[in-house]
């Protein structure tokens, strides 16, 4: 690496924070005014008077013991306090369900309050085996069932009758339009527009762009008129603005359209939160831009945990987490690490669980974990706050569908088949990459979205750090708000090519948007052969690479980009790494490196995993440092993670594993290599503290700064004590690089 000296102030970025923006900004009054980023009702005392408890709710699908008082009596001693409706059906197989809920005091959800076939249009198998509706989902017509006018009135209707069946119960805890919806199906490639309204896509053109700049709506356009032009585009040529304004229009009439449903649904029922179910990981497609969609719902289960505790204003969005059975060790771990990140509970998938109309053994084993997480520790955080470390992660919604475009473009032809974008997408991989660094570093984080960004700024009064993951497409407003948190003291750390397509996917002619704080000049004429591996504009063919064995498979096969000495992939060929740039009271540094290597390194072991010191150290210089971690920790504990939370005046904090994680298209959550061994470990704070108590146990343990516990490393050690956390001395920044830290093998 060849680091430059972070002593040169940015006279630049000084001065472009001084001049007054002359002419009012389009795109910022979009966002500051539109209904596309207004909330619906997510007052969180309100919330929680409707879900007060951590509740489990199986989804009977499979339930073969009845609705007795047998059956009550088993779900309550096991831990399932909750149950579920459908279709604002009372009864089922012939028995009144509602009464055997109430009876037995079961929270409960009512699942399909829109019905089904409108939001969700397909039951069952995947889309690419029915080739009409390939044609369809690919094709620039209209969706199927178009979300219009007529569709809201239909589904109003259904929602009034639905909950009208179900509200007199005093147990109703949420409602759920429906499971698995989307503008297309799931996160399919999906082309297609989403209403036959001819005028709503251009009166959206003229509140986004300003009246006099929008674009002449000519038709719609498919991915297959780009795909093409991509190997030939600089980036001042790349031009995606119709098809992304397309998916960006697609995303907010669908979202404003589901929050009008919720806000349906509480006048019906005032008293109960709605949203849906079965959320999407956030993707180009089916409307899952999390900063609309967290603007729209009051209650969801899915997505990516991290990102939709961080939307969530105060935590106040009822979080819950489709379980479904694997063995019993896996499921502790499951409850214990959902809890650990803010889950409000689960709806368990009713499979495996009985047999000839027996309940199974394993149901024994988790039910202590259940039972302890409901009446004990759920109670010392539930309705809490979270507590970061002063590092934002940044949600760039445009970034995620321009990554779409660029990681298509390895499958040619057949980009109509592409799916699992979180398993093999650029964006998903590299923020998990951020997500498991940090972590890994015992540094906790929040996310915050481009909207809160135009809206609000960056408040560095909360935030030390901003983390800009393949954060490619920015808008000038964005743009602006960023340097100002730089100019205000903060620290901005990009991996690579931050801002140099707008949030439409045009290229800029000037560099990067951000060029300017971080001292550099990325040349606007370069082409797919001068970043990576020179025949894509991504870090990895997704087409060679769709099915992997490991990582370091997946970062390997067919693949001549640049390992820097750090051990990461270079992004542009011809830029040196690790750019540092002083920016006012803050500094700037861009990495020009991808850290998806780090998913690789992370299962390698302690000491390959110590290399994402190559990007942590500038996390550390600006002043994020841990407060507690397992101080003897070693090879065994590694991947361990703690999250902290502030209730009445208390700080808790729960140590848990966080593994690597695999996901099934269903939402089948694994774990992979889970360590379930009980170990000794030693909670070291960064200061003494006051009235530490074990939460599980109830035991007093005194003040002090060192504590030893037994850790079973599927489970949860959960701490409490008196007042906010120790926060570590200050540490004086080096002039490029790291304070003062722990090591890999002392730490994380």
């Amino acid at each position: 690496m060849k680091p430059i000296s972070a002593t040169v102030s940015c006279a630049a970025c000084i001065l472009l924070g001084q001049i007054a923006v002359a002419q009012v900004d389009p795109y910022e009054q979009y966002v500051k005014t539109s209904r596309d980023f207004q909330r619906v009702k997510q007052d969180k005392a309100w919330i929680l008077k409707a879900w007060p408890e951590w509740t489990y709710m199986p989804w009977t699908w499979n339930w073969q013991i009845g609705y007795d008082d047998a059956s009550g009596q088993w779900s309550r001693e096991h831990g399932y306090n909750g149950a579920y409706l459908d279709h604002g059906r009372p009864t089922a197989d012939g028995v009144d369900k509602l009464a055997w809920i109430n009876k037995h005091k079961l929270r409960f959800y009512m699942d399909h309050t829109a019905s089904k076939r409108y939001l969700h249009l397909w039951d069952g198998g995947e889309p690419g085996k029915d080739p009409a509706i390939l044609d369809r989902l690919h094709g620039t017509g209209v969706r199927d069932k178009p979300v219009n006018d007529e569709m809201r009135k239909t589904l109003e209707e259904i929602i009034t009758r639905y909950v009208g069946n179900v509200k007199s119960s005093p147990y109703r805890a949420a409602y759920a339009l429906d499971d698995e919806i989307s503008w297309g199906h799931f996160v399919h490639p999906t082309m297609w527009q989403i209403t036959d309204d001819r005028r709503a896509y251009d009166a959206w053109l003229r509140e986004v762009y300003g009246e006099k700049a929008a674009p002449k709506h000519e038709g719609w356009v498919s991915y297959e008129q780009l795909r093409t032009k991509l190997p030939d585009w600089s980036v001042k040529d790349f031009d995606c603005s119709q098809l992304m304004d397309q998916w960006t229009f697609n995303d907010s009439h669908w979202n404003n359209f589901l929050g009008g449903l919720v806000e349906h649904a509480n006048r019906v029922d005032p008293a109960t939160p709605c949203g849906y179910v079965g959320v999407q990981v956030p993707n180009a497609f089916g409307g899952y831009d999390y900063a609309k969609l967290m603007r729209k719902v009051q209650f969801l289960s899915g997505g990516i945990w991290s990102i939709l505790r961080s939307l969530s204003p105060d935590n106040a969005i009822i979080q819950s987490r489709a379980h479904f059975h694997r063995d019993a060790p896996q499921d502790i771990w499951f409850f214990w690490s959902h809890l650990a990140q803010g889950g409000r509970g689960h709806i368990g998938w009713v499979d495996r669980w009985f047999e000839d109309g027996k309940p199974l053994p394993w149901h024994d084993k988790t039910a202590p974990h259940l039972l302890e997480i409901q009446n004990k520790v759920a109670p010392a955080i539930f309705g809490g706050t979270w507590v970061h470390d002063g590092v934002a992660i940044y949600y760039s919604h445009p970034s995620i569908q321009l990554g779409w475009i660029l990681d298509a473009e390895a499958h040619g032809a057949t980009w109509v088949n592409r799916n699992d974008d979180g398993r093999i997408g650029s964006w998903h991989l590299v923020h998990k990459a951020w997500e498991n660094m940090l972590r890994d570093d015992g540094i906790q984080y929040d996310w915050i979205d481009y909207a809160t960004v135009i809206r609000e700024g960056i408040p560095t009064d909360e935030y030390k750090v901003l983390i800009l993951p393949a954060t490619i497409c920015l808008s000038d407003a964005e743009a602006r708000r960023i340097r100002e948190f730089c100019q205000a003291g903060g620290t901005v750390i990009a991996d690579y090519m931050p801002g140099m397509w707008d949030q439409h996917g045009r290229g800029r002619a000037g560099g990067g948007a951000l060029d300017d704080i971080f001292g550099v000049k990325h040349d606007p004429a370069m082409k797919a052969g001068d970043v990576f591996g020179e025949k894509l504009w991504v870090e990895v063919d997704q087409d060679v690479n769709f099915y992997f064995d490991s990582y370091n498979q997946f970062l390997t096969r067919g693949n001549t980009a640049i390992r820097d000495k750090g051990g990461f992939y270079k992004a542009v060929r011809k830029m040196d790494t690790d750019h540092v740039q002083a920016c006012g009271k803050g500094r700037a540094v861009l990495m020009n490196l991808s850290p998806q290597w780090y998913n690789a390194y992370r299962g390698a072991g302690l000491q390959r995993a110590a290399q994402r010191e190559v990007f942590m150290k500038h996390v550390t210089a600006a002043g994020a440092t841990p407060w507690v971690r397992i101080a003897n920790a070693d090879a065994r504990t590694q991947g361990y993670e703690i999250t902290y939370w502030q209730k009445d005046g208390r700080t808790v904090v729960l140590v848990v594993m966080n593994p690597e994680t695999q996901t099934a298209w269903t939402g089948e959550i694994n774990s992979v290599g889970l360590k379930t061994s009980p170990v000794e470990i030693t909670v070291k704070f960064a200061a003494p503290v006051k009235d530490v108590r074990d939460v599980r146990s109830g035991k007093k343990l005194g003040d002090g700064d060192t504590f030893k516990t037994a850790w079973t490393m599927n489970e949860a050690v959960v701490l409490s004590f008196d007042g906010m956390p120790p926060r570590p001395a200050a540490t004086q920044p080096a002039s490029n690089g790291p304070a003062t830290r722990p090591t890999a093998a002392a730490g994380h």
